[in-house]
């Protein structure tokens, strides 16, 4: 018997696509400010801070967070968790360059927890490229969907 008998199976999602039309720039303001938030000057050569990998690509993907759950099928107002962010750079991010974002859902897979009952795991890709298209990074998400409607 397995762990998921009885529960339907998680939402179509995989191949959803993420791909934004928004233009995100890093502004030499933003930057300086989000360089002191943690300590540190901003870069003399206009590099700007790693954490615009997920800002960037938040911000400019083609979901909102909400449009993300709903793709998933999940109420985001049930409270969605970050399980993991991991990153690849091409080139380093840069201040005044304004950026593109492709990507997709990777997969919806629905598990059974001790800690959450049962969770659907969502990964996805996005991509953020150069306006000429250029790819300067990607990066893959994961989410955690607690299925609070499947709660024992």
């Amino acid at each position: 018997m397995s762990e998921l008998d009885g529960l339907p199976p998680a939402p179509p999602a995989a191949g959803t696509s993420l791909d934004g039309t928004k233009v995100f720039t890093i502004t030499a303001e933003e930057n300086a400010a989000m360089c002191r938030s943690t300590g540190i000057e901003p870069a003399a050569d206009g590099t700007a801070h790693p954490i615009y990998y997920y800002v960037a690509t938040q911000v400019a993907m083609g979901k909102t967070v909400a449009g993300v759950c709903e793709a998933c099928e999940f109420d985001v107002e049930d409270g969605p968790m970050m399980g993991s962010s991991g990153v690849r750079f091409v080139a380093p991010l840069k201040v005044g360059e304004s950026y593109k974002v492709t990507g997709e859902i990777l997969s919806l897979v629905r598990k059974r927890s001790r800690k959450l009952g049962v969770m659907d795991v969502l990964t996805y890709r996005l991509r953020l490229h150069l306006l000429d298209g250029t790819q300067v990074l990607e990066t893959d998400n994961v989410w955690v969907l607690p299925r609070k409607e499947f709660a024992a």
